[in-house]
Formats: C-alpha cells, sequence, structure tokens
C-alpha cells in the first residue's frame, strides 16, 4: 500500500512546498512526472481487474494476421498488442503505451490549468491508480481525450475530434464524447452540429454500431451493476455542481466556460442514469473526470485571500487523500491492487 502514497505524496509535496522554479525546471520536473508515472503504470506486475483479461487479448492477437487485427474491435489497442506480440514483448510493452498515453494526456492537460501540480493531486487516487493502472484501453483513450480537450480550449475543434476518434481506436466508448465539441462551440454554432454531428455519427457507426445490440444486452439488459458507480458519479458531480453554482467567479474565456459548462452539466446527468445501468454509466463517467481536475484547480481562486486560498488547497488535498485511503482499504476489488508490484519485484 505504500508505493500508492507515495505517488499521492509526491505532486503534494511540490504543491505545498511551493519552491518558484524558471521554465526550465518546470519542464523538467514535469517530464520526470510523466516517465515516473508511464513506467509506474506500465512496469506493473499482476496490478488491476483486467491484468488476465489483458493478458489473453494479446496472446488472442498474436494468432491473427494484420487485416483481422484492423478490422476487429478496438483496432487501436490491439494492432499495439499485435505489434508487440510480433517484436517477442510482453503485457509491459503495451501497457507502457497505455501508460505513455494516459499520462502524456494528464500532463498536457494539468499544464494549461492554474494549479497544475493540485490537478495532478487530484489526478492520482482514481484517474491515475485506477483507471490507469485497471482499464488499460479506457485509459489510453481518456489520455487522448484530454490532450482533445487541450485542443477544444485552444478553439481547435478539429483538434479535438482527432484525438477523440484516435482514443475511440482503444475503446470504441469514446465516440460518445464527440457530441461535446458541437456543444462547446461558440461561433458558427449552426455549422459546428452539422459537420460535428456528421463526424459523430461516422465515428459512432465505425465503432459502436456493429456491437450495440451486444452493448446494451451485456450493460443494460443484464443489469449489471459496477461496484461503487454511484461514489464514482458523485465525485464528477459534487465538483460539476460547484461549477455550475460558481461558474462565474471562474476567469475563464467564452468557449472555454461552455466547454465546462456542458461538461458539468453531463456530469450531473449521470447521478439518475447511474440507477438504470450502473456500469455503462460508470464506464462513460470515466471521460468525465477530468471536471474533478479543472474545478478543483481554478476553486482556491474564488477567494483573493491568499491564506482562504491556502486553505482551500489544503481541503482538497486532504479531500483525495480520504479518497484514496477509503478506496485501498475498503473498495471491493481495491485487493486486485495490492500489494503494488513491478515487473523487477514480482
Amino acid at each position: 500500500m505504500l508505493p500508492y502514497w507515495f505517488f499521492f505524496l509526491m505532486p503534494a509535496s511540490v504543491l505545498l512546498l511551493n519552491q518558484p522554479a524558471n521554465a526550465r525546471s518546470r519542464q523538467l520536473a514535469w517530464g520526470a512526472i510523466w516517465l515516473f508515472f508511464t513506467l509506474a503504470i506500465g512496469l506493473r506486475h499482476q496490478v488491476g481487474g483486467d491484468w488476465f483479461a489483458y493478458s489473453r487479448i494479446l496472446d488472442q492477437q498474436s494468432l491473427k494476421s494484420l487485416w483481422e487485427v484492423l478490422q476487429g474491435e478496438d483496432p487501436g489497442y490491439h494492432l499495439l498488442c499485435w505489434v508487440v506480440a510480433q517484436s517477442g514483448g510482453a503485457i509491459y510493452w503495451v501497457n507502457t503505451v497505455c501508460g505513455m498515453l494516459v499520462m502524456a494526456g494528464l500532463v498536457r492537460f494539468c499544464r494549461t490549468l492554474p494549479l497544475p501540480w493540485l490537478a495532478l493531486v487530484v489526478a492520482v487516487p482514481y484517474l491515475i491508480i485506477v483507471v490507469g493502472m485497471g482499464y488499460s484501453r479506457q485509459g489510453a483513450a481518456l489520455g487522448l481525450l484530454m490532450l482533445g480537450l487541450v485542443s477544444l480550449r485552444n478553439g481547435k475543434m478539429a483538434g479535438f475530434i482527432f484525438w477523440v476518434v484516435l482514443g475511440a481506436t482503444f475503446h470504441k466508448s469514446a465516440v460518445l464524447m464527440l457530441p461535446v465539441a458541437a456543444l462547446a462551440s461558440t461561433s458558427n454554432r449552426i455549422w459546428s452540429f452539422v459537420w460535428g454531428g456528421v463526424i459523430s455519427l461516422a465515428a459512432a457507426y465505425l465503432f459502436v454500431f456493429d456491437s450495440a445490440d451486444r452493448l446494451w444486452a451485456n450493460y443494460v439488459e443484464a443489469d449489471m451493476q459496477s461496484q461503487g458507480g454511484m461514489i464514482r458519479v458523485l465525485m464528477n458531480a459534487v465538483p460539476a455542481a460547484i461549477f455550475l453554482l460558481l461558474h462565474r467567479s471562474f476567469e475563464l474565456k467564452p468557449n472555454e466556460r461552455k466547454l465546462w459548462w456542458w461538461m458539468s452539466v453531463l456530469s450531473m446527468v449521470c447521478v439518475p442514469l447511474v440507477a438504470i445501468s450502473s456500469t455503462a454509466t460508470d464506464r462513460v463517467a470515466l471521460y468525465l473526470i477530468p471536471v474533478q481536475l479543472f474545478v478543483f484547480s481554478h476553486l482556491p481562486f474564488i477567494s483573493r485571500d491568499p491564506r482562504f486560498r491556502g486553505l482551500i488547497t489544503i481541503g482538497i488535498i486532504g479531500y483525495y487523500a480520504l479518497v484514496q485511503f477509503v478506496w485501498l482499504v475498503f473498495a471491493t476489488h481495491s485487493f486486485f491492487w495490492l500489494p503494488y508490484q513491478t515487473l523487477f519485484s514480482a
């Protein structure tokens, strides 16, 4: 359990020490963080609930031709497995590449926020430890989505669509985030809705429609229940509610404000939906985790008093320390993550 607390305390310590640094030092620090967590995710051994399932996928793809791999589901992830298998590599190679994608998106996203180290603290308990180390395909898709959110923040809708579609090749559920591009548009709205809708439908046809019946049967008709689904949805809903109430106190550009308004609304919508199908809603809610990073990184700045800002920051750190403690000690499936071990310590 101690390694997980080291993961958490590392960014928290940087934040609390608050040492001034020049641009080069910051660049090196974030590069080191990217590398450290990439290796922590990639070189883990038998950590995560789907560890053996992903190992089987690697074995299965090694028996297929390249054409069969590209025609299958989640072709990006399966192509990665096929290349690794053909090179004689192991599952650690696949996990490392997925870790690179998760952390590339996370680091890039955090660095656009006013308190990037606080955003990283918020990300550690669930985004990095649970998603990054447990859901390799969706973790990679989430990392690519965050790169897309940075593009959308900068007014580059085409960039957002590119990253989300690329993410959908790792896990098809990522296409559900494509309509956000049209919703967040502040100019040429009709044209944005038209071409954003066309691309969303095309991507859905390529990645989702062929297996829609199976997904519906597995997630809704079978009434699959995701342990802790409501809690994880509420983790998005709390900062979403804060943003909807206080968004005028956040210093944001119009397109940025609209983007996170819609992301917050979607996070709130997931609360009643989780009662219908907790597993399906829980999986979709993974793509709304950036709401937590965005809101809590901005929240201390609602006050002009530096002391009150500090108290809010410490409160957020304490809250996520509690989240990590409760998950490690009480979560039904946390034993799949314990103890943390690597390729070299197994």
